[in-house]
């Protein structure tokens, strides 16, 4: 399995009133039952309001890399992607995520919540 995970940033001067980002928010949503081969499909605005927090995220789930890239060259995708070219720049993970307790050594999905250590500054 790989998870894809996608941090959006918008850029200077978009707040969240401009409806380009409603709009594409909305198709966000929507490419989880558009797009058929993703497993699983999770996208949210961050509540987060520290000046290094991304401000919207999407996290998917496909089978292989042939399904990645059939994720990734999907119309529908294609056409979320563009409404949000105009609004954000991002960063992307694709991370191999195994079934827990298969016995590889890095292999086994993080565990999200740790919570942070004194000392050390929040990301």
């Amino acid at each position: 399995m790989i998870r894809h995970i996608v941090l959006f940033k918008l850029k200077p001067g978009v707040t969240r009133a401009d409806p380009r980002l409603a709009a594409a928010e909305e198709m966000a949503r929507q490419v989880g039952e558009e797009v058929g081969c993703l497993r699983e499909w999770y996208a949210a605005p961050n509540i987060s309001t520290r000046s290094v927090a991304y401000d919207f995220v999407v996290i998917g789930l496909v089978e292989d890399e042939p399904a990645l890239e059939a994720y990734l060259t999907d119309p529908f995708h294609l056409r979320a992607i563009e409404r949000w070219r105009e609004i954000s720049d991002w960063v992307v993970v694709d991370a191999l995520e195994e079934p827990a307790g298969d016995g590889a050594p890095g292999t086994a999905p993080l565990t999200l919540g740790v919570p942070s250590r004194a000392g050390q500054v929040p990301v």
